[in-house]
């Protein structure tokens, strides 16, 4: 059941930002490091494409790079150019950082069948990296396939793949997501089901801000099983979406917020009855207390037709404030 009493939607977003910051600052730094670092393959940093910051040591390949911080922490810069290659990380904590924001691009390469980068160490972070043109057989091909541990995405693109981002679950890690943008994702056409601009399992909690979701090619543009979502000022132009469903599904139940988002319904949809869907499928979480406020939603000019804003399957005491709603949409619609 909706609720309509105002809560104080900016204060809480603030706060719980802050404290996300504050955990994975402390995962990071607190994580124990080797006593040695596994044997360097390296070449003069200068030069190199891929250099560890740390060390100065540079590599020709970013397996190599990878390799070598072994179950470490360790940023690896690297040197703008397009890549055809993929990496998979199985321990340690590492940031992938572009030299130059923006002119790094992972292209048309998976590993594993899976993503351009496969991780599953301790944690990530990647920095102003683009990844486009990922395809796998079974359909789920991503920029970023996360097996466990925490991720940071900063100022990145993800572009006409299947999926951008594509995680397992680890119920006791975070991710959070920022200044980055999400265009020409998702495919319900292969074996595995539907893929999605992002779409998380069963994490900690999933933290989206300040990003843009645009132009869908099938399936959700975000999907999420974490316990705790938090999605704040970001778009969702379905303008030039082709086939797509729900700009956001929570199908096992959450908490959190979805405060300060813009939303633009478009013409060419596979399922139109719903902006955000709420607990569609087998619950795991409680939803009590989650916030839905100051967002403002929208179709596509031109185009008339009746959708929910927020269609919930669980019943829960939704907090909803200060959305600003077109004609044809009902703001909360119980299913």
């Amino acid at each position: 059941m909706a609720t309509h009493a105002r809560p104080s939607a900016r204060t809480l977003l603030r706060a719980a930002a802050d404290q996300f910051d504050l955990a994975f600052l402390a995962m990071i730094l607190g994580l124990a490091l080797a006593a040695s670092a596994s044997p360097a393959r390296a070449q003069a940093g200068a030069g190199a494409a891929f250099t560890l910051v740390e060390t100065g040591q540079g590599f020709s390949s970013l397996q190599s790079a990878i390799d070598a911080v072994g179950d470490r922490r360790a940023t690896i810069a690297i040197a703008p150019g397009t890549y055809r290659r993929c990496a998979v990380q199985r321990a340690g904590v590492i940031t992938y950082e572009a030299r130059d924001p923006g002119s790094v691009t992972f292209a048309g390469r998976a590993c594993e069948g899976k993503a351009a980068l496969v991780l599953r160490g301790l944690g990530a972070e990647v920095r102003g990296i683009h990844f486009t043109g990922i395809s796998v057989r079974d359909g789920n091909g991503a920029g970023i396939r996360l097996e466990r541990g925490a991720l940071n995405v900063v100022r990145s693109r993800f572009s006409n793949s299947q999926q951008g981002i594509l995680t397992g679950n680890d119920p006791a890690a975070q991710i959070f997501i920022t200044s980055s943008t999400f265009s020409g994702l998702g495919t319900c056409e292969n074996s595995a089901g539907c893929a999605h601009a992002i779409y998380i399992g069963n994490y900690g909690r999933l933290t989206v801000t300040e990003s843009r979701f645009e132009r869908g090619r099938g399936g959700h543009y975000v999907k999420a099983r974490a316990a705790s979502v938090v999605i704040t000022n970001s778009s969702f132009d379905d303008s030039a979406g082709s086939g797509t469903n729900y700009m956001i599904d929570l199908p096992a139940g959450t908490t959190g917020q979805i405060a300060g988002n813009w939303f633009v319904q478009g013409r060419d949809k596979q399922n139109h009855s719903a902006f955000i869907a709420l607990g569609a499928e087998t619950l795991l979480h409680a939803s009590d207390g989650l916030v839905i406020a100051d967002n403002e939603a929208r179709f596509v000019p031109g185009l008339r037709r009746s959708s929910a804003f927020v269609a919930d399957w669980t019943g829960s005491r939704i907090a909803m404030s200060g959305n600003r709603l077109a004609r044809g949409l009902t703001g909360y619609e119980r299913r």
